[in-house]
This record gives C-alpha cells, structure tokens and sequence, in this order.
C-alpha cells in the first residue's frame, strides 16, 4: 500500500482588527428669530340653540297581568239518561243482532213451537246461554203461545225477563268506610282491562273524595307497571312498584303496610294474569291473599275478576279457573262497546250469581259505571229507557 504524503502545516488565523469608524458630524437647525406679539382672536359669540319642545309623558305602562293556566277539563259523571243512550249505543252489535233476528221471526206470525225453537236458537247464538234461552223463552210461551206477536213485543218480553235474571246480581261496589284501607284485589286474564279498571276506579274513588294508593302487582310484565304509573299520575295516587320479576306478594304486603300507616281509604291491587301458566299464577295469586292477611285477616275485602265481553262463552271457563283460586266476589264486564256478545252477562248471572259491580262501554273514565239491570236489559233489546 503506498505511503500517504504528510498534510500541509494548518496555518494560523490572523487577527481580525476593526475597520476605523470616522465621526458624523451633526450640524444644529439655525435659529429663527421670535415673531412679533400676535393679537388674540375676537371671541365668536355661539348661536343660540332653541329650547328643545317639551315631551308629551306618556302613561305608565300596565302592570302585566300573569295568565292563568288553563284549566284541564275534568270529564263529568254522565246523567243517567246520557247514560243509558251511552249504553244502548255501546249495546248496539248486540242488540242489532238480536232485534234483526225477532223481527225476521216474528213478522206477522203466531208463536208457535217453531217460532219458539228459532227464538231459543238466536239467544243462544247472542251468548245468552242455552239454559238461559230455555228459561226466556219458556216464559214468552206461557203468555204469548198461540197468539199473533209483534216484534216489539216479544223485545218488551224479553227484555222483562232478562232484568229478572240480572237483578239480583246488579249491586253497586260499596266501599266500607270502618275499613282503612279497604283492600280491592284486581285479577282476571291478560287482555281483560285489569289494569285500565283500576286506574278508572282510582279516578272515581278520588271523585267521590277518596284517598285511594295503587300497588302494580304485575310484576311479570314491565308495560302493566308503567301503565299503573301512568295512571297513578293521571289521578294524583301514588304507586307501589319495584322492578320486573320482583316478588308479587311482597310487593302487596308493602303497599297494605304503607297504606296502613298513611290512613288510605283504598288499596287497588293489580295482579298477573297469565293462564298460560295456570299452576304458577294461582299459586302467586293464593300467596298474595296470604301475606294480605298477615296485615288484617278481613283482606282482601273485595276481589274484582275482569271480563271481555268479546271473548263470549269463554268468560264462563275464566270465572270457574279465578273462582277456585281466589274468592271472586264481584265481577266487571268489560269492552261491551266493542262485542255483539252482550248476551254472555246475562248467563253469568243466571249461573254464578256472583255479584256484577260495573260494566264498560268505552275509554272514558265515566264509560266504567255501576250496573243497572233494567237499563242493561232494554239496551240489549234495543228498547227506549221509558
């Protein structure tokens, strides 16, 4: 490898020396001699401004007045001749069955075993039941058989006769003023109306200058729970409530003991209805009534079973399956505005005798009223109130 030359000597830096700076001269502005005395100004007199014109006061303004908040209609309770036109157009698939079918019978004709035998047929196609037919009929033929009839007065008739039948069972829930609270029990099948009947209650019982608590016994189903508190806002009671699947009996044992200690003067049940799971209702249901009785022995004061008038004959099955879980002692028919099976009321009373409280024709409040046999009865006919 070939030998590198040596590097140059690194020659050494010289000092850099500043280059000379030579003085600016500054020259001074030359003096101007002062100016003669200037004389002052002569004084500018102003214009004189005109005095602005006066300004008209005006009146105070008015104190605002606060707007009242509009008032919420309350629904007033019908008269009982609004009442029954109410009842008689709730009535109305019903009754149009039943007066279309005596007037086809019955026109220019004498009742004979064949008018009878299509008569009884068409009260057992209205729902009333075949012994409950056999019975109406029956009479009809021991004051009419072998006479010409109108079907005006066959209507009269019948509907003479079924007042008979319901009478006995149409009584008014009377609310026992020594009882505090007094306990209503709501139970019945899914669909029936519990929870609606109970808020309509509560609004009724609030009516009449009640205090009234509200418990939500369905503690199965969280839509049954928010619509008791729905209407536990819409009436101003409170609600007892806990979360979905929380124990039902429980539940009940709380809201009696609350209202117990708050002196209520009613205590609204509400309960499951699930007969899918018949076993397990009725035992939850016997259970309820059990813890209620450790508070007061009396309770439940009155159980309420609900019924869709729409559901016809099945209304006889769902009395038997309630009856023998629980001591059913009121029933209410419900949603007879939207069924031409009016009838079945009619052969619940002539077979259970259990008392009928109330019935409904509509959504209102005011639409879940007492029931009176002899408006029920010329209704389902299609007769006037007179």
């Amino acid at each position: 490898m070939p030998e590198l030359a040596p590097a140059p000597p690194t020659a050494e830096p010289r000092p850099m020396q500043p280059a000379p700076v030579e003085p600016i001269g500054v020259t001074p502005p030359p003096v101007t001699a002062p100016a003669g005395p200037v004389e002052p100004p002569a004084p500018v007199t102003p214009a004189p401004v005109p005095e602005p014109e006066p300004v008209p006061e005006l009146p105070p303004a008015p104190t605002p007045v606060a707007m009242a908040e509009p008032a919420v209609a309350e629904e007033a309770p019908p008269t009982k001749k609004g009442w029954f036109t109410k009842l008689k157009e709730g009535l109305s698939k019903s009754s149009s069955k039943l007066t279309d079918g005596i007037t086809s019978i019955f026109t220019k004709r004498k009742l004979d075993d064949e008018a009878l035998e299509e008569l009884e047929e068409l009260l057992i196609t209205a729902d009333l039941g075949p012994a409950t037919a056999a019975k109406v009929t029956a009479e009809l033929a021991r004051t009419r058989f072998g006479k010409e009839v109108s079907p005006e007065e066959v209507k009269t008739t019948l509907a003479a006769e079924v007042s008979k039948i319901v009478t006995p069972v149409a009584k008014p829930l009377v609310l026992d003023p020594a009882l505090k609270p007094h306990v209503i029990l709501v139970v019945g099948v899914n669909g029936t109306g519990k929870t609606t009947t109970i808020g309509k209650l509560a609004r009724q019982f609030k009516a009449e200058g009640k205090t009234v608590m509200l418990a939500a016994g369905d503690t199965f189903r969280a839509a049954a729970v928010s619509q008791l508190k729905i209407w536990g806002e819409r009436t101003g009671c409170p609600v007892v409530a806990r979360d979905t699947g929380a124990d039902a009996a429980g539940l009940a044992y709380d809201a009696l003991e609350r209202a117990k200690a708050e002196g209520v003067d009613v205590l609204l049940v509400d309960t499951a209805g699930r007969l899918q799971n018949k076993t397990g209702l009725m035992e939850e249901l016997r259970k309820i009534v059990r813890v209620i009785k450790k508070l007061d022995e009396t309770a439940p004061h009155t159980t309420l079973l609900t019924l869709d008038a729409t559901t016809g004959q099945n209304a006889h099955s769902q009395v038997e399956i309630f009856r023998d879980m629980v001591n059913v002692n009121g029933l209410i028919l419900t949603k007879l505005d939207g069924s031409a099976r009016g009838g079945v009321l009619v052969s619940l009373a002539e077979k259970f005798k259990i008392p009928v409280h109330a019935i409904g024709v509509g959504e209102g409040v005011y639409d879940l009223r007492p029931f009176d046999a002899d408006a029920f009865a010329k209704s389902l006919m299609g007769l006037s109130a007179d």
